[in-house]
């Protein structure tokens, strides 16, 4: 009866409609019995008996579709309606608005025991859904039930499913959870899916369940298979195939390194030898290099992980037996990335960043070579593959060659140097520079870019060469030809270096090729690949100071090399790294013996001659020009952005351009509030071992005239500690000795935790080995710094202050000429 009227409601007129539900005669509505009068429009208006006609409605809702609130609208005060809202919500669980709508029941008639009995019931039942809820195996079954219903429409929910199994999984107990539930299984389906957002929320939800979990991964690889992985990883979706490489990326982590500390021991005797797992999922990722169906950003991140997971992470382990196999089982692959030339038919889909990151690989995969034996098995191959196109091919075949050469030069440029000596491989980069198709001529222009790096190479193309490229600038049509030309010849312009007797060219030939460089930097209608090639051009070219001094005054310019960084091709790193070096002076360089100078004038040797404007005084106005410019904000950005192309020797270049802008006490609050001091952590602690010095001692002197607590806030501050402690080490020089020490001695003031930091470093017995060194203001240091960690109490137990002369192994007296190991302070003191 109900249902009928509430159909009567909605499709007769309003007044037919209520006359109905009268008839149902409701017990606890008190209707007038004026029906006529009643529905007359003049009194339709008025607000409660509107409000009991709606709450008649909300009757005939509550067996059927949700409650209507235009009642309690009209009249909020209306409890009747209040009550039955509560039970229409009841019915369709939403229980949490059920229980407010009691409560306001219960506060308008706190007398009235029927909303005091309905709401602790309501309570007891709310009770127990949250108890259920709050079930992991509930929430897990839940989740899956959302993401993978083919009915479910709501994209909201879905999202919040997904996001709350991610989150789930990165908890062990939820990670342990989703595992024993079959949930491999479920994000196994989810991934065949082929939805982006479902593979996105499986992926991730992987990603914590290997993570740290040795056994896990194990058995997750087995189920998933690598071969499916690899595919996931090479798809169209970007943000799927990342996802993939990062899940790649942990399983390898947790093969390699096992079990976290906490759960150690019982799982590696479940799982005793994954090497052969990862070579499975290492040759994968190799046949995923040379698959014509890979995306070109799939590669890429195929790439990527090769270089994160291949090499030692240390020269101290002796064992290089994967580098070796990836060379002997996927070199030519590699080589294959490396040898695409865009656009030629039947080339495989790379990305600007692709061939970059494939001369990363190679570079690493030869530094990881420990004999001459393993290096000349890798020139071998090299060399058999450049033969394999070049000899008895035709000019595609020809280009894949000189494509490769590029590729070695600009990685592991000793492969790349002997391939290049192979007969007719010069004489073809020469001829190829006069075609007249532009993708030949772009392959041949930068082959010979790369080439001129050696000394002896660059003489022969200076002398053969320079015609041609003179040519090719001057008469060529196409920007990206042009400014290639352009490249090679600032790089044979500047092979005299620093050295101001020894000029290449013409006087003032330098300065206008700097001057074209510098236009086609700021053309920001020419596409950022082309215009890499400017920053490169500059890179050459700064050697020159006088070079070195236009650059800085042209501001747009150095904003514009600093966007660069920011763009998708970041091959750019190196070139604006070495710039920068350049214009700081911040390279090493030896002032030369006196006397070994008169002897090479005796001798009629040529003496190198530094710049005029090479002197401290210009070197510092430089500096501050490009810390007005930005140069801060540019590194930090370039520093936090993870990319193959910011290589250990990028690194140490970023480092030295940092030390020298910290070099003046007045500069380095503006290096911090820019942030240097963030950027110079992660630059401390991984890189050459150059880099990483070179970047504690930026750290040093910011600690010194800066509050720490401020450069370095929060957590940071306790990061810093080891960089500091590395520059005590005995290699490093009294300056950097110094400086460390003075650094330290801020830190030990500041907190007891920092002190123990210290401590657990092992810094002590170096601080106390300094209080003894020759140098006073070394010695000075170190006894202060010594002062500030005699607060901590282990500091005190550990070394006693003195001796008393009557001790056994006390001879003589203590504060003159003791021996013994715990007079060490009174002796530093007397001293």
């Amino acid at each position: 009866q109900a249902e009928g009227l509430l159909v009567l409601t909605h499709h007769v007129p309003l007044e037919a409609g209520v006359r109905a539900v009268l008839q149902l005669r409701h017990a606890e509505d008190d209707l007038p019995l004026d029906a006529d009068k009643f529905f007359l429009p003049s009194l339709l208006e008025a607000e409660p008996e509107r409000a009991v006609l709606h709450r008649n409605r909300a009757a005939c809702y509550l067996k059927l579709l949700p409650h209507s609130s235009a009642a309690i609208e009209a009249d909020g005060r209306d409890v009747k309606a209040l009550f039955r809202r509560s039970q229409a919500l009841q019915k369709l669980g939403r229980l949490d608005q059920a229980v407010s709508d009691l409560q306001r029941c219960v506060s308008l008639e706190p007398k009235n025991k029927a909303f005091q009995e309905a709401l602790r019931a309501l309570g007891s039942s709310m009770h127990e859904k949250m108890k259920t809820m709050s079930c992991t195996d509930s929430k897990v079954e839940q989740m899956f039930q959302i993401l993978l219903d083919p009915q479910e429409k709501d994209v909201d929910k879905k999202q919040k499913a997904a996001q709350n199994l991610i989150v789930l999984a990165r908890e062990e107990a939820g990670a342990e959870k989703i595992f024993q539930s079959d949930g491999v299984r479920l994000l196994t389906q989810l991934l065949d899916t082929a939805k982006a957002d479902l593979m996105l929320a499986a992926l991730r939800t992987l990603v914590g369940l290997c993570s740290g979990h040795r056994s896990r991964s194990m058995a997750i690889l087995t189920e998933l298979g690598s071969s499916r992985l690899s595919a996931v990883l090479g798809v169209e979706h970007e943000q799927v195939s990342l996802a993939a490489c990062n899940l790649l990326h942990v399983m390898f982590d947790s093969l390699k390194e096992g079990m976290q500390k906490d759960f150690r021991g019982k799982e590696d005797a479940v799982v005793l030898d994954s090497s052969k797992e990862q070579k499975v999922l290492i040759k994968d990722l190799l046949e995923l290099l040379s698959l014509e169906g890979a995306s070109a950003h799939g590669r890429d991140n195929a790439l990527n992980l090769l270089i994160k997971v291949v090499p030692r992470k240390s020269p101290k382990d002796i064992n290089n037996s994967m580098s070796l196999w990836v060379i002997d089982q996927g070199l030519k692959k590699i080589l294959e990335v490396g040898s695409t030339v865009c656009g030629a038919p039947g080339s495989l889909p790379v990305t600007e960043n692709s061939r970059m990151s494939a001369s990363v690989l190679l570079s690493k995969l030869y530094d990881d070579l420990k004999c001459d034996a393993e290096r000349e098995n890798f020139h071998h191959l090299c060399e058999d593959y450049v033969r394999s196109w070049f000899e008895g091919q035709e000019l595609a075949g020809k280009l894949r060659a000189i494509q490769t050469v590029s590729c070695l030069l600009q990685g592991p440029s000793e492969a790349g140097n002997r391939v290049l000596e192979l007969e007719g491989i010069m004489d073809s980069i020469l001829s190829l520079c006069a075609s007249v198709h532009e993708a030949h001529q772009l392959v041949a222009v930068e082959a010979l870019i790369h080439a001129a790096d050696k000394a002896k190479r660059a003489s022969f193309i200076t002398a053969n060469g320079v015609s041609l490229l003179k040519e090719i600038y001057k008469h060529s049509e196409r920007d990206s030809i042009r400014i290639r030309a352009l490249v090679g010849l600032c790089k044979l312009g500047s092979a005299g270096g620093t050295d101001f007797s020894m000029k290449q060219f013409a006087e003032g030939s330098t300065m206008k090729l700097a001057k074209q460089c510098r236009k086609w930097l700021c053309n920001e209608t020419i596409d950022a690949g082309t215009r890499r090639w400017a920053v490169e051009g500059l890179a050459y070219l700064t050697f020159d100071a006088d070079v070195k001094e236009e650059f800085v005054e042209d501001k747009a310019a150095m904003q514009a090399m600093f966007q660069l960084t920011k763009s998708e091709d970041r091959s750019v790193l190196y070139a604006v790294a070495s710039t920068l070096v350049n214009c700081t002076n911040s390279y090493d360089h030896e002032e030369p013996d006196p006397q070994m100078l008169e002897l090479a004038k005796y001798a009629k040797q040529h003496i190198p001659e530094q710049h005029p404007k090479d002197k401290p005084d210009f070197v510092k106005r430089r500096v501050r020009k490009l810390l007005t410019a930005g140069v801060v904000s540019a590194l930090a950005c370039v520093v936090k952005s993870e990319n193959p192309a910011l290589t250990n020797s990028c690194r140490e270049l970023i480092s030295r351009v940092f030390l020298a802008l910290v070099a003046e006490a007045e500069d380095r609050g503006s290096v911090v509030a820019q942030g240097g001091g963030k950027a110079l952590i992660p630059l401390s602690l991984e890189g050459t071992e150059v880099g990483q010095t070179k970047a504690a001692q930026a750290l040093a002197k910011i600690t010194i005239t800066s509050n720490p607590e401020m450069a370095f806030p929060g957590e940071r501050i306790y990061e810093v500690v080891r960089p500091l402690v590395s520059l005590l080490h005995l290699q490093r020089s009294g300056l950097e000795n110094f400086e460390g020490l003075m650094a330290l001695t801020n830190l030990a003031g500041i907190s007891e935790r920092l002190r123990q930091k210290i401590l657990k470093e092992r810094a002590v017995p170096m601080i106390e080995g300094y209080m003894f060194e020759e140098h006073e203001l070394i010695r000075l240091a170190a006894t202060e710094c010594m002062c500030n960690m005699a607060m901590s109490k282990e500091v005190r137990a550990s070394r006693p202050g003195a001796c008393s002369p009557s001790a056994p192994h006390c001879t003589v007296s203590p504060r003159l000429a003791c021996r013994c190991r715990s007079c060490s302070w009174t002796r530093a003191a007397t001293a």
